[in-house]
């Protein structure tokens, strides 16, 4: 499984007690009329609890370029740091879920069930917003599989 090279993601959420955000390697789309994205959000992870209240998630597709944002979403953690100091963003559609400035491609969706898949909780999304900018290379696994994580899988 280590071999095998995947699309990144990062993924913020406010349940109301300020953002959180993680770097997320499991996400597919799973429907395309209703569309549906399936995000995968560990249980050791900080953002857990607020991706697990929130009624919104933003999920950032990284680009190449995105290798220093991956890694303060992927090498720290919101137990230890504000991550969101580190960054710049803004308030997503519903006015609160970040969305991550030069980001370009983004959606926010809004959550509809979610399902137990062992060490990590699969979050189905209806997106409600969009935003498709360039194009460029997408970051994937292989590109980030030697961060040191803020948390254990």
């Amino acid at each position: 499984m280590g071999d095998l090279d995947y699309p990144m993601y990062i993924v913020t959420a406010d349940d109301g007690a300020g953002p959180s955000g993680c770097l997320v390697g499991f996400g597919t789309q799973c429907s395309i009329h209703p569309p549906r994205f399936i995000v995968c959000v560990s249980k050791e992870n900080h953002t857990f609890e607020p991706a697990m209240n929130a009624d919104l998630l933003v999920v950032h597709l990284l680009g190449e370029d995105d290798l220093e944002l991956a890694k303060v979403f992927g090498e720290e953690t919101g137990d230890v740091v504000d991550k969101f100091t580190q960054v710049a963003w803004q308030p997503g559609p519903d006015g609160r879920t970040p969305v991550l400035d030069g980001v370009d491609r983004w959606f926010a969706g809004r959550v509809l069930e979610r399902f137990d898949g062992g060490d990590h909780v699969a979050v189905m999304l209806e997106p409600v917003a969009v935003h498709a900018g360039g194009r460029p290379p997408q970051l994937g696994y292989q590109q980030v599989k030697g961060l040191d994580p803020g948390h254990p899988a």
